[in-house]
């Protein structure tokens, strides 16, 4: 589950074939709550710390008081996102930006809608960071020329940002060997020395550290102190045939960003309903910022070091399209 967390995997095919199967510009249905009709509405999730600040505006009422009977649906896997919003599956979805802008500039017809998450901006407290064993004669990102490091998705937004960091520091990035493993298996795999780092994001940075690893580097952060990570998206579709339904769940989703920055305990705490984190592990992991707004400067930044990498196949992601 957690190894999908920043990274969505886009699969061309799948996304065709759905949107080939319904038209997304319906909702999910009506309820009745308190004997007014509420319209349904699903969002494609993956349950995990960067979604908090839905449920905490769920149980808040922000968005009931708007009419929408929200739903949260757990994907399988994050793939199943993208072709599920555009299929009409789900209403709006969660994914990294990363992946938005590679379906975009594959021709799939999606929109970001309101943002999700960002980077802490401290190098020292971030929610992903690239770790070692605390014996490793790794210090710095430099050190990672020549080396292997485990991601959850290659050719996303964790080798990008790692790239970029191993750059700064004076590294050449082009010779950083990549694997792909799930973020829940990343300490395991550091404490055995199958690999020799790994980008771990939350809450398997916090246990990774608890077994004795240490952070040499915080792309995220470093890459962009702003870093805008995640956003909530609808298909094209929805945004132009019921504008009045985004322009809702935009704002019932900004007031629970809003919320949840300013409550950070009672979203830490939002999370014990719907994942199984360790007490321990809850109590320690560093949470997200919650920002209401895109960062466009550091959007312009990512899709730079993707076509850089090669990630979009060679064509240029607009993003005024993808996410005014």
């Amino acid at each position: 589950m957690q190894r999908r967390v920043l990274g969505l995997a886009i699969a061309v095919v799948t996304v065709a074939a759905a949107a080939g199967c319904g038209s997304s510009s319906g909702t999910g249905g009506s309820s009745s709550s308190g004997g007014e009709e509420a319209t349904q509405v699903k969002v494609g999730i993956i349950p995990i710390v960067d979604v908090a600040p839905l449920y905490l505006g769920q149980k808040k009422g922000f968005f009931s008081s708007r009419g929408i009977d929200l739903k949260m649906e757990a994907a399988q896997g994050g793939a199943a996102i993208i072709p599920g919003v555009v299929s009409g599956q789900f209403q709006f979805g969660f994914s990294n930006v990363t992946s938005l802008m590679i379906a975009q500039t594959k021709g799939v017809p999606i929109k970001s809608v309101v943002n999700g998450t960002a980077s802490t901006g401290d190098t020292g407290k971030d929610i992903s960071a690239v770790a070692v064993k605390k014996d490793s004669p790794i210090k710095s990102a430099k050190d990672l020329v020549g080396k292997t490091v485990a991601v959850n998705t290659l050719q996303n937004i964790g080798d990008t940002t790692v790239r970029e960091t191993v750059r700064k520091d004076g590294g050449d990035p082009s010779k950083v060997k990549f694997v792909e493993m799930p973020f829940d298996q990343m300490p395991a795999a550091l404490d055995g020395g199958q690999v020799d780092a790994a980008w771990v994001g939350e809450p398997a940075l916090t246990i990774a550290k608890g077994q004795g690893a240490r952070v040499v580097a915080s792309p995220f952060a470093e890459t962009d102190p702003k870093l805008t990570i995640a956003t909530y998206f609808a298909s094209s579709e929805l945004t132009q045939e019921n504008p009045d339904l985004v322009k809702k769940f935009t704002e019932a989703v900004t007031e629970s960003l809003e919320y949840a920055e300013e409550h950070p305990e009672e979203a830490r705490q939002i999370l014990t309903t719907y994942t199984k984190i360790d007490a321990e592990v809850l109590k320690n992991l560093t949470l997200p910022t919650w920002s209401a707004q895109y960062d466009m400067a550091s959007l312009e930044k990512l899709a730079s070091l993707g076509e850089e990498d090669g990630i979009f196949g060679g064509k240029k992601p607009d993003l005024d399209a993808l996410f005014s």
